[in-house]
C-alpha cells in the first residue's frame, strides 16, 4: 500500500531522485526519463477519457490501461537485479489482454487505405496524442534496455509496443469505427 501524507520531501532539491530500490539517480537519467514518459502517456490517456462518455467499453479498457501504466512505472523504477527480492513487474497476461482488446475493437473498423491524421473527434485526437507519447516512451525503454546493467523485462517492452497499437485502434474506434478518420492525402498541398 502506498501512503502519501507528505508531498514534498526536499530530497530532490539536489537534482536527483530515488528509484524504487532506494538508489539515487540524476533526474535526467534515462531510466527516470523512461518511467516519466510512461507517466506522461497515462496523463494524456486521462484527458482522452474525459471525452468518452459515449464509449463506456473503451473508457473501461483505458481505465485498465492507466492502472497497468502505474504497474509499468513501478517495474521500470526498480531495476531487476540478481539476488534482489522481486518487485511488481508487468506480466505477459497484461500484454495478452491488450491484444484481445485490439482484436475486439479492430473487428468493427473499416479497412484503411491510407495513413490517417490525428483528429476526427476530440477523444480520437487525444488517443493519437497518447499513442505518440507512448511511442516516445517505448523508444526510451528500448534504449534503456540496450545499456549495460540496465535490465528491462521483455513484458515491459512488449506492453508499450502493444499499447501504441491499442491507442491507434481505439482512436479509430471512437471516430465512428473509422468513418470520421481524417485521411492523409499525399502531396495534397503541392
Amino acid at each position: 500500500m502506498v501512503i502519501l501524507n507528505r508531498i514534498y520531501t526536499r530530497t530532490g532539491d539536489d537534482g536527483t531522485t530515488a528509484l524504487g530500490s532506494g538508489e539515487r539517480r540524476p533526474k535526467y537519467d534515462l531510466r527516470v526519463s523512461a518511467y516519466g514518459t510512461v507517466d506522461e502517456t497515462n496523463a494524456v490517456i486521462g484527458v482522452a477519457r474525459l471525452h468518452l462518455a459515449q464509449a463506456p467499453a473503451i473508457d473501461a479498457m483505458l481505465g485498465r490501461v492507466q492502472n497497468d501504466l502505474f504497474d509499468l512505472g513501478a517495474d521500470l523504477a526498480v531495476p531487476q537485479r540478481e539476488g534482489k527480492a522481486e518487485r511488481l513487474r508487468v506480466l505477459t497476461t497484461q500484454v495478452e489482454r491488450l491484444e484481445q482488446d485490439i482484436d475486439a475493437l479492430n473487428a468493427d473498423l473499416a479497412p484503411l487505405n491510407s495513413f490517417i491524421l490525428p483528429g476526427g473527434t476530440p477523444a480520437a485526437a487525444y488517443l493519437h496524442m497518447a499513442r505518440t507519447v507512448c511511442r516516445r516512451a517505448e523508444r526510451m525503454v528500448v534504449e534503456l534496455a540496450s545499456q549495460p546493467d540496465e535490465p528491462v523485462s521483455d513484458a515491459a517492452l512488449q506492453y508499450l509496443n502493444r499499447l501504441s497499437d491499442f491507442l491507434f485502434v481505439a482512436g479509430r474506434s471512437v471516430n465512428d469505427n473509422g468513418a470520421r478518420d481524417v485521411l492523409w492525402v499525399p502531396g495534397q498541398n503541392r
